[in-house]
């Protein structure tokens, strides 16, 4: 279900279809990658900025956030599913997969068929159901061998969409995550300005009438060839050599990490940006 915009322009009044949104899946959900003080768990993300626009239409509008990052859509399936049915959702959001893809060895289409399953549980609330596709990692040197894998995943979230009359958020079209300035120094999660670019683009699949902007990014620093190779170096030993540590003693970065949303309650309002 999409806002049927009759106006021309936010701020005009509009009547949205939902009163309760839960989101569920991985870090990308969470809001790994733009951090917040006053946000639970330090961490404001692109679903609580979703959250904040959707309450400016209704003050009894109502936010869980079930995500937890580092969970594989296995993980997902068992921990959260069930757990976001029990809160009566209008609106559903899930981005799961990317985890699953990004491991060797795994199958874009075994991971497609699991969310499938995910998906068809989800149909049982009758919400509108909010899905992702992957981002084009063709920018990013060190996951461009995987891209074909993404790829074929996305063909597969996208005819699941079809299958069960989901909304789709398309990522991999999104020119702007294609550029470095909009990912965290892990290269793995959106920054800020990432985060933001999806608020926006989730509200527009919905057609919700918004007055958020594109962020401008700061000038690409100047770096010689020596000093990007340094750089490349520092990120492998700070972010690169950790997840393959944890890959090889099965453990993720999101255990012993709660929910930072567990029950629904008004989303913070705050200024946009």
């Amino acid at each position: 279900m999409q806002v049927t915009e009759d106006q021309t322009s936010f701020p005009a009044k509009v009547e949205i279809p939902w009163s309760r949104f839960v989101a569920i899946g991985d870090s990308f959900t969470e809001g790994v990658g733009d951090p917040d003080p006053d946000s639970p768990n330090g961490l404001r993300g692109w679903a609580d900025r979703f959250a904040e626009v959707l309450s400016e239409y209704d003050e009894d509008f109502s936010y869980a956030n079930l995500a937890v990052r580092g969970k594989l859509i296995q993980q997902i399936s068992e921990e959260q599913v069930d757990a976001a049915l029990d809160l009566r959702p209008d609106l559903l959001s899930l981005c799961a997969g990317g985890n699953d893809v990004i491991r060797p060895g795994t199958d874009p289409d075994e991971v497609a068929a699991k969310l499938d399953r995910v998906v068809e549980r989800l149909t049982a609330s009758g919400a509108t159901i909010l899905l992702f596709t992957g981002v084009d990692v063709a920018f990013q040197p060190v996951f461009r061998s995987i891209r074909g894998k993404v790829a074929i995943f996305n063909e597969n979230v996208r005819k699941v969409a079809q299958k069960y009359d989901c909304v789709i958020v398309d990522q991999w079209a999104i020119e702007e995550l294609q550029d470095s300035r909009y990912w965290a120094g892990d290269r793995l999660h959106l920054n800020t300005l990432g985060h933001h670019t999806i608020t926006r683009a989730a509200l527009d699949a919905l057609n919700v009438p918004h007055d958020l902007r594109p962020l401008d990014p700061p000038p690409l620093p100047e770096r010689a060839w020596r000093q990007a190779r340094k750089d490349d170096v520092v990120w492998a030993r700070e972010h690169l050599l950790p997840w393959v540590i944890r890959r090889i003693k099965r453990v993720s970065s999101g255990d012993n990490i709660e929910p930072k949303r567990p029950q629904p309650a008004p989303a913070r309002t705050a200024k946009h940006g």
